[in-house]
């Protein structure tokens, strides 16, 4: 069990004033300074270099022999989005859901089949094991894929590591084909993140057998909001995988299409996955409660033989302890109809022995009834 238990992560993001204009992007105070690393690639070839703008990605992108990857990590520079929108014909709308980085995973496809534009949601664990969601957007031309990141998360190495070696479709697969790559780690790494709660939920469910606590409810509950996290995401990225592989725009190839639908298939396991956990989670908690109420149960079981046990002997001191004397002091007289023991001799011991056998008693009853086992 890991040492601390999972968290959700609350990120607060800057949202337009309701009735704003369609189309204004905000970028968010905390943003981070871009790092703008491009890609170029073909067959045969592969470069990587590190820009400082994308003033000129018109020229860039010209040579149609080579296929671009402009990997853009940080969103605090406004002057990008405005190069895209003057350079590329890039819609604010979509420059709005750039920034507005609150996005559900989708494919909207804009100009004709110019561009496409899509969205994911990248899912990891930080160092305390607490859940990050960060948004991915894409947008598609025919021969340049542009990906924008909020932070500078290295969630793209499996990525430049194929592009590197060349082995594959990667090179020869176009832009879609890399689109589809970089979604399907994305995918994949869902699954990675399920794997890590399953194991905490089994483990949870060793420390229900062995030593249950009250932190056993607080780790399942933190595990089981995750999971109702991915799933919101989940759900969303299969329709959007779903929305590529019936698209009939010419920016996303034949090849992006068979393999997209590995990645939906991956995607309908993940969801199962998720409900699977879910169900797990909530049988934990369950069962903690069960056993929260067993053991309240015990200690109420044995609060009620110890009472019931002294009742009768409570009863027999309290008659005893009324004091109802036989005789007058004073005259000497005989009172009728009171306690003829209060002077009998050796009457304390009677009835210490007469309070002891019935306590013995009741505890053979008890026991022939079950209620020590």
């Amino acid at each position: 069990m890991a040492k601390n238990k999972p968290r959700h992560k609350h990120k607060h993001y800057k949202v337009p004033e309701p009735g704003t204009s369609p189309g204004l992007y905000a970028i968010d105070d905390d943003a981070l300074k871009p790092i703008i690393t491009l890609h170029i690639y073909n067959e045969k070839t592969y470069t990587k270099e590190e820009i400082k703008n994308i003033n000129n990605i018109e020229k860039i992108i010209q040579n149609k022999e080579f296929s671009y990857w402009f990997d853009i990590k940080g969103l605090a520079d406004p002057g990008i989005f405005e190069t895209l929108y003057e350079k590329l014909n890039v819609s604010r709308l979509v420059l709005e859901d750039i920034t507005s980085s609150y996005q559900r995973p989708k494919l909207d496809e804009y100009d004709n089949d110019k561009y496409v534009f899509a969205v994911s949601r990248h899912l990891y664990l930080d160092e305390e094991n607490g859940l990050c969601n960060e948004q991915i957007s894409y947008i598609l031309s025919s021969n340049c894929l542009i990906t924008f990141q909020e932070d500078y998360q290295d969630c793209f190495n499996p990525v430049r590591k194929r592009l590197e070696v060349g082995k594959g479709n990667i090179r020869i697969g176009g832009s879609s084909y890399l689109m589809y790559a970089i979604m399907d780690v994305i995918v994949d790494n869902y699954f990675s993140l399920l794997n890590f709660w399953g194991e905490e939920l089994d483990a949870i469910e060793d420390r229900l057998y062995d030593n249950p606590d009250r932190r056993i409810m607080y780790d399942t509950q933190a595990i089981k909001r995750s999971l109702i996290t991915i799933r919101k995401i989940a759900w969303p990225e299969r329709d959007k995988l779903n929305d590529i592989i019936r698209s009939d725009s010419p920016l996303i190839s034949d090849l992006t299409k068979t393999y997209m639908k590995d990645a939906y298939d991956h995607c309908i396991q993940i969801i199962d996955f998720i409900e699977s956990l879910k169900e797990i989670a909530s049988a934990n908690i369950d069962m903690n409660l069960s056993i929260i109420s067993n053991r309240m149960n015990e200690i109420m079981k044995v609060l009620t033989i110890i009472s019931s046990i002294f009742i009768p002997l409570t009863f027999i001191a309290g008659i005893y302890g009324m004091n109802f004397s036989r005789e007058d002091p004073a005259t000497g007289k005989v009172l009728r109809d009171n306690m003829p023991e209060l002077y009998a001799e050796h009457g304390y011991v009677y009835t210490w022995l007469v309070m002891a056998i019935i306590a013995v008693i009741q505890v053979i009853y008890f026991w022939r009834k079950g209620w020590f086992k």
